[in-house]
């Protein structure tokens, strides 16, 4: 009986070890490219993995708010990081805007309000031949922007 029950032991150990060999060493795909990348999260389509920062500002006029440019190699994608150090007293939101030319042919953008503090992003917007840039944006009441260069 002892010896039943180290060989099920034993070839149960080799079926696990042998079903997990496929995934050491797989990375993720991302899931999604360019135009197909419109509107959907950096985080949950794997985009977030090699993005790096191509800009970022600062709010001239309320200390604590910055937004950052991320941009996905892999993806063809870019959002708009925001992150507030301390407590708003009026919403802002990080934007990141979609645009044919540098500075001109204004195509599309996309929001998320500032945390209250913390850090959140906006959904991507994606193309290999677009320009980017990401925007804090205030209420029309005080026309506060505050944008990153194109990139």
């Amino acid at each position: 009986m002892k010896r039943m029950i180290a060989k099920i032991a034993g070839v149960s150990a080799a079926a696990m070890t042998m079903a997990l060999v496929p995934l050491a060493g797989t990375s993720y795909a991302a899931g999604c490219s360019g135009t197909g990348c419109d509107n959907r999260g950096p985080v949950s389509m794997g985009c977030d993995a090699d993005a790096v920062t191509k800009g970022s500002a600062t709010s001239r006029t309320h200390s604590g708010l910055r937004v950052e440019l991320r941009w996905s190699p892999t993806c063809q994608a870019a959002w708009a990081r925001v992150t507030a150090t301390g407590e708003q007293w009026y919403e802002r939101y990080g934007v990141i805007e979609k645009w044919s030319g540098y500075g001109t042919g204004f195509q599309r953008s996309l929001q998320v309000t500032f945390p209250n503090p913390g850090t959140d992003w906006t959904n991507m917007l994606g193309s290999p031949t677009a320009y980017y840039r990401a925007c804090i944006s205030a209420p029309a009441a005080t026309n506060e922007v505050d944008c990153t260069p194109f990139w």
